[in-house]
C-alpha cells in the first residue's frame, strides 16, 4: 500500500517536473504552453495553476538601515530591522563573487532562471527522502524567494512565501523567469548579494565584511568569502558565533568546491583551509536603537518626533517600519561639545545613585535648536536607571511630564507688567506674609479666588521695586503684580513663548498662586522660553530635527525652523534688564555668574521644596536645570533625599540646581562670540532712585497709572 502511494507521487513528481523545464523554455520564448499533451490529471492541475500565476515580480526597496547623526555629523544611533548597507557589484571583491557563485550556483551565467540538473537531482534526493528537503534553485530563484520574504507583511504572506511545496517553487520559477528577462547575470548577482541574509543579524555582503571581519566588501579575501557565502544557505546554523566548529566546516566546504571548479589553486585553497575562521574579539556589534545610543533620552525624544512627521508614513507603525528600513540619514541639532559640558555638570554635581534626579536642557536662542538634553538617570530598566525622560513632556513615549517650576515663572508676570507699561522701578508694599483669602485675581474668562490662601516670603521683604523683588525672588510682591496686571497677560505671554502643562498638554492653569510657577513644566519648556528674551522676543519653536534624507539623498519635508516675535523687543530687552540683576552681587543667582558676559536667570523653589529650579541665559546659550523626586507623587527634597551622594539639607534653586546650571553654561559658552544684552527704554527703567508711591497704602490697593508702554525700541 505504501510502495503504491510512493509510485503515484513520483509520478505526480515527474509531470511537475516535465512541465516545469518545458515551461521554463517556453515562457522564456513568450509562449503559452498548453498541458494537454501530459496524461493524468494531475498535469491538468499543474496547467491550471500554472497559468494563473503572474508573469512579473514586484520588488521592494531593500530594508537599509538608517542612521541619526549629531549636529558635527557624528553617529547618534542606528535604526534597523535588518542591517544593511547595499553596495554596487563593483565595490564587491570578485574572490567573493566567485564564492557565492561556486556554492550556490556554479553554473550561474551558463543557465537560465531554472538550473534542470540541479532541479531534477534535488527532486531525486527528495523522492528518496519522502519530503521536500533540497530546492535545487538558481541563485536567480533564490532571489526571488528572499524578495517575496522582504516584502511579506502578515504572517500568511511570510508562510506562503517560505512554503514546503511545489506550488511556491512553481510561483519562483515563473517569477525568476520574468527576473532574467528584465535584469543582467550581475544585476542579479548585486541584488542578491545585498539582500541575503549572513547571519547574527549582517543583512547583505556589505554589512556582513563590517560585522564579522571589520572590513569591506571590496577588501574580502579568499578565506572570508568563503565563510560569508557558507553562511547563506543556513545563517544561524553556520554563524561563527554560534559554532566555529560547524563554521569552519562549512567554510572549508566552499573553498574545496572553489577548488574543484577550478576558481582557485591548490595553494590558495590550502592556504585558506590553514586561516582562522575569525577572531571573535574582532566581531563589531552593530547597535540598533536608541536603547544602544550614547544619548538614550536624546536619541528617543528625536524617534518620537519623526514618528510624527506624516512624511514618513500614514500611521505612526508605518512611520517606525521606514524609520527602519528606508535608509534615512536624520540630522540632529545636538552639539556634542554643549552635550558633553552638561554632562560633565551632571557628573560633577549628582551620583545615579541618588535618591533625587537632576536634569539639564540647553537651547539656542533665535533658532530654538535644542544643543545640549542631559539627566542624572542612567537609560535603563536596572535599579536607578530610568526609562524617563526627565527633560520633555509626557505626550511623547517616556516623557516624564515636568515639575512645578517655582519662582521662574515670576519672569512671565514681569513681562506682563511691563508690556502694561508699569516700570521696573515699580514700588509695591510686600509684607513676610500677605492674606489674599478671597481676594479677586482677574483670569481670561473671568476671576478666580482662593479661600484659604496666605502665602509667605522665604527672603527678603519690605518696601520693593520690581527689580528688587527679582533680585530677592520676593513673593507677596509677585502675588500683588499678578493680581495687579492680572493672569490672563501672564498666561498668554507664558503659552507665546512655548509654556504649557507638560503632564496633560493643556494650558497652565490662572489661578491666584500662577505667579509662584505651580503648573507642570519642563527643562525643554523653560530654556526655550528663557531663550525667547535673550533673543529678544523672538520665540522659536524647539528643533531637534534638522534635516531627513533619504536612501537616495533627497531631501525630506520635515520640522523646519519655526520663529516669530512675539514680544515686543524692548519689552524682552526689559525683562532681561531684571533678570540680569538677578544674577548680581546680593542677588539669589549672585553667586552663579561667571566671567564678563552678560547674563539672566531666575531661581526656582516650590512650595514645599518638591523641586528646585535654576533657568538662566546669555545672548547664546540658554539653560534650565531642576532638581526633583523623580517618583510620582514626589516628595519634598529635604526628607531623606539625596544629591551627590549627600543629604539634601536646605534645597534651594540657587544652592541645589544653581551649580548644575552654572558647571554647565560655563562649559558650554567656552569659545562663542560675547554678546551683549539691549538697554530697554529709560522709560521702562524709570528713576534709578524712585520714591516708593506704595507708602502708606495697603496690599491689594489699586497701583498708580503706570507710565504708557513707548513707542520706540532700544538701538541694536
Amino acid at each position: 500500500m505504501r510502495a503504491g502511494r510512493g509510485g503515484r507521487n513520483w509520478a505526480r513528481s515527474l509531470i511537475t517536473f516535465i512541465g516545469v523545464s518545458v515551461l521554463s523554455g517556453a515562457l522564456a520564448a513568450g509562449l503559452a504552453v498548453p498541458f494537454a499533451g501530459f496524461a493524468g490529471r494531475g498535469s491538468a492541475e499543474v496547467a491550471a495553476s500554472v497559468e494563473n500565476l503572474p508573469k512579473e515580480l514586484t520588488i521592494d526597496p531593500v530594508a537599509v538601515r538608517s542612521r541619526i547623526l549629531a549636529a558635527d555629523g557624528t553617529l547618534i544611533a542606528t535604526l534597523y530591522e535588518q542591517n544593511r548597507v547595499p553596495v554596487p557589484l563593483s565595490s564587491v571583491s570578485p574572490i567573493m563573487r566567485k564564492a557565492i557563485v561556486a556554492i550556490e550556483d556554479s553554473r550561474f551565467y551558463d543557465h537560465g532562471a531554472l538550473d534542470l540538473k540541479g532541479t531534477l537531482r534535488a527532486m531525486l534526493r527528495n523522492q528518496t527522502e519522502g519530503e521536500v528537503q533540497q530546492g535545487g534553485s538558481s541563485i536567480t530563484q533564490q532571489y526571488v524567494k528572499m524578495s517575496l520574504v522582504e516584502k511579506a507583511r502578515t504572517a500568511a504572506e511570510r508562510t506562503a512565501a517560505t512554503a514546503v511545496t511545489y506550488e511556491r517553487k512553481l510561483t519562483e520559477l515563473r517569477y525568476a523567469i520574468a527576473v532574467e528577462d528584465q535584469l543582467s547575470k550581475d544585476e542579479i548577482l548585486e541584488r542578491y548579494l545585498n539582500l541575503a541574509n549572513f547571519g547574527d543579524g549582517s543583512y547583505g555582503v556589505q554589512a556582513a565584511a563590517q560585522h564579522y571581519f571589520r572590513t569591506t566588501a571590496d577588501k574580502l579575501t579568499l578565506a572570508q568569502a568563503a565563510l560569508l557565502a557558507g553562511l547563506v544557505k543556513n545563517p544561524t546554523g553556520y554563524d561563527p558565533t554560534n559554532d566555529l566548529t560547524r563554521s569552519k566546516a562549512r567554510r572549508d566546504v566552499v573553498i574545496k568546491r572553489m577548488l574543484e571548479l577550478g576558481v582557485i589553486t591548490v595553494h590558495q585553497a590550502n592556504q585558506a583551509l590553514r586561516t582562522p575562521v575569525i577572531d571573535l574579539a574582532t566581531v563589531e556589534p552593530v547597535p540598533n536603537g536608541c536603547a544602544n545610543s550614547r544619548y538614550p533620552f536624546y536619541c528617543d525624544y528625536v524617534v518620537a518626533k519623526l514618528l510624527t512627521n506624516p512624511a514618513l508614513g500614514a500611521t505612526p507603525k508605518d512611520r517606525d517600519h521606514y524609520l527602519k528600513t528606508g535608509g534615512l540619514l536624520i540630522r540632529t541639532s545636538i552639539d556634542p561639545r554643549i552635550q558633553a559640558a552638561a554632562q560633565a555638570s551632571i557628573d560633577k554635581h549628582s551620583k545615579y545613585t541618588d535618591s533625587s534626579a537632576a536634569a539639564i536642557t540647553i537651547v539656542e536662542p533665535g533658532t530654538g535648536l535644542v544643543k545640549a538634553m542631559v539627566q542624572s538617570k542612567p537609560y535603563g530598566n536596572g535599579r536607578n536607571h530610568t526609562n524617563y525622560n526627565y527633560n520633555v513632556e509626557k505626550s511623547y513615549a517616556g516623557g516624564f511630564g515636568g515639575f512645578q517650576n517655582g519662582s521662574t515663572m515670576k519672569a512671565f508676570t514681569i513681562a506682563a507688567a511691563l508690556s502694561k507699561g508699569i516700570p521696573m522701578d515699580y514700588r509695591i508694599n510686600s509684607p513676610e506674609q500677605i492674606d489674599l483669602r478671597n481676594k479677586k485675581f482677574k483670569t481670561c474668562t473671568g476671576f478666580t479666588r482662593d479661600p484659604t490662601y496666605q502665602p509667605k516670603n522665604s527672603t527678603h521683604s519690605g518696601d520693593l521695586t520690581m527689580v528688587e523683588a527679582a533680585r530677592f525672588s520676593t513673593n507677596t510682591y509677585f502675588l500683588q503684580l499678578s493680581q495687579r496686571t492680572g493672569l490672563c497677560p501672564i498666561a498668554k505671554i507664558a503659552a507665546k513663548l512655548g509654556m504649557y502643562n507638560g503632564q496633560t498638554g493643556q494650558p497652565l492653569d490662572q489661578v491666584a498662586s500662577m505667579t509662584l510657577g505651580v503648573g507642570y513644566v519642563t527643562p525643554l519648556m523653560l530654556s526655550n522660553a528663557y531663550a525667547t528674551f535673550a533673543a529678544r522676543g523672538k520665540y522659536c519653536k524647539p528643533l531637534v530635527v534638522t534635516s531627513i534624507r533619504d536612501n537616495s539623498g533627497k531631501l525630506i519635508p520635515g520640522p523646519a525652523f519655526e520663529c516669530k516675535q512675539v514680544l515686543p523687543r524692548a519689552v524682552a530687552d526689559g525683562v532681561n534688564r531684571v533678570l540680569s540683576q538677578v544674577m548680581m552681587p546680593g542677588g539669589t543667582g549672585g553667586r552663579l555668574r561667571f566671567g564678563t558676559r552678560d547674563m539672566a536667570g531666575k531661581t526656582g523653589t516650590i512650595q514645599q521644596n518638591l523641586a528646585v529650579w535654576f533657568a538662566g541665559y546669555t545672548p547664546n546659550l540658554a539653560a534650565a536645570a531642576v532638581v526633583a523626586d523623580a517618583s510620582l507623587p514626589y516628595t519634598n527634597l529635604m526628607f531623606h533625599h539625596t544629591l551627590n551622594g549627600e543629604d539634601i539639607a536646605d534645597p534651594t534653586g540657587s544652592g541645589t540646581a544653581g551649580p548644575l546650571w552654572e558647571s554647565a553654561m560655563q562649559s558650554a559658552i567656552r569659545g562663542l562670540p560675547v554678546e551683549r544684552f539691549v538697554n530697554p527704554p529709560k522709560k521702562m527703567i524709570g528713576d534709578p532712585n524712585p520714591k516708593p508711591p506704595d507708602a502708606g497704602k495697603k496690599p491689594g490697593d489699586k497701583p498708580p497709572k503706570p507710565t504708557p508702554r513707548p513707542n520706540t525700541q532700544a538701538p541694536g
